[in-house]
C-alpha cells in the first residue's frame, strides 16, 4: 500500500514538473508575439504625445499654459485671438496652393524621367538617381544666399510661384526615385504587348503604366503634399505676407517679447490640423504604396 502511494506520488510530481517545463516555452512564446505590439504603442506614444500636449494648451488660457496643473476649464480665447489677429484663411489657402502645384509639377516631371530610367537605362542611370538623391543631403542655409538673391532679381520673393519653384526643386528627387521604383517592378512584357499592339509611348505611360502604378503615384502625391505643407525654411527666409503659408502663420507667434504658448498652440494646431486628417484618412492607401510598391 505504501509503495503505491509513493509511486502515485513520484507520477504526480513528474506530471508537475512536466508541466511546468511545457508553461515556460508557452510563457516566452506569449510575451514575444506580444512585445511588438507593446513596442508600436510606445513608439506611437512617444510620436503623438507632443500633438496631445499642443492640442490641450491650445484651449488654455496664458496663465494655464505655464501652469503644471494638470486639471483646467478648457477655453477657446487663444483661438478667438489668433483669428483676431491673423487672417487664418489666407494662409491656408496659400499652403494649399503651393501644395497640390509642387505635387502636380513634381508628377509631370518624375513620371516621364522614371519612365525613361526604369525602361530604357543607360550606362549612368543608377548615378544620376543616387546624385539626384544627393542633393537631399545639401544644407538648405547652404544655398540659401544664392537662391535669394535670385529670386530678388527675378521677382519671386513674397509669391506663390517662387515658393512652387523652390519646393519642386527640393522635393523632385524623391518624387523620380520613388516613381522609378514603383515603374522598375512593372513587367517588360506587358510594354512590349503594347508595342506590338501599336500604343505609343504616351498610350503607354498613361494606359498601361500609370494605372498599374497608381498604388505607388498615390502615395509619392501623398508624400509631396505632406513635405510641402511641412516645409518651413524656404517659407520662412522667402515670404512674409502675400504668399505666406502655415508655417509662417505659426513662426509669426514667436516674437522677441517671447512665446505665448497658447496661442501658438492654437495657431499650430490650426495649421497641422488639415494635414493630419489628409494624413489619417490617406494612411492606409500611403502605408500600401510605400510598402508593397506598384505591382505584386
Amino acid at each position: 500500500m505504501s509503495d503505491l502511494t509513493v509511486s502515485t506520488s513520484h507520477g504526480t510530481s513528474h506530471g508537475t514538473s512536466r508541466g511546468a517545463g511545457g508553461g515556460l516555452p508557452a510563457a516566452f512564446g506569449a510575451v514575444k508575439r506580444a512585445l511588438p505590439g507593446v513596442l508600436a504603442w510606445l513608439v506611437a506614444l512617444v510620436l503623438f504625445f507632443p500633438i496631445f500636449w499642443m492640442a490641450i494648451t491650445a484651449f488654455k488660457t496664458e496663465q494655464q499654459a505655464y501652469s503644471s496643473a494638470l486639471v483646467f476649464m478648457p477655453t477657446l480665447d487663444s483661438f478667438r485671438e489668433v483669428f483676431a489677429r491673423s487672417n487664418y484663411f489666407a494662409f491656408a489657402w496659400n499652403s494649399v496652393l503651393i501644395s497640390a502645384g509642387v505635387t502636380v509639377i513634381c508628377l509631370l516631371l518624375a513620371v516621364p524621367a522614371a519612365y525613361a530610367m526604369a525602361f530604357f537605362p543607360g550606362k549612368r542611370t543608377q548615378k544620376v538617381l543616387l546624385w539626384m538623391l544627393s542633393t537631399k543631403m545639401m544644407p538648405s542655409v547652404g544655398v540659401l544666399v544664392p537662391i535669394y538673391l535670385l529670386w530678388k532679381n527675378a521677382g519671386l520673393l513674397d509669391t506663390v510661384s517662387g515658393l512652387v519653384i523652390v519646393y519642386t526643386l527640393i522635393n523632385l528627387p524623391i518624387a523620380v526615385w520613388m516613381t522609378f521604383t514603383y515603374f522598375n517592378e512593372i513587367p517588360r512584357d506587358i510594354l512590349e504587348a503594347g508595342r506590338i499592339d501599336g500604343a505609343s509611348t504616351w498610350q503607354e505611360i498613361v494606359s498601361l503604366l500609370m494605372p498599374m502604378a497608381l498604388p505607388g503615384l498615390a502615395s509619392t502625391a501623398l508624400l509631396l503634399v505632406i513635405l510641402s505643407w511641412n516645409e518651413a525654411f524656404w517659407s520662412i527666409n522667402l515670404s512674409s505676407s502675400n504668399a505666406a503659408p502655415l508655417t509662417v502663420f505659426i513662426a509669426s507667434y514667436s516674437s522677441p517679447e517671447g512665446l505665448f504658448w497658447a496661442k501658438l498652440s492654437a495657431a499650430s494646431l490650426l495649421a497641422v490640423a488639415p494635414i493630419l486628417v489628409v494624413g489619417w484618412l490617406s494612411q492606409k492607401q500611403l502605408v500600401r504604396g510605400l510598402t508593397f510598391g506598384a505591382v505584386k
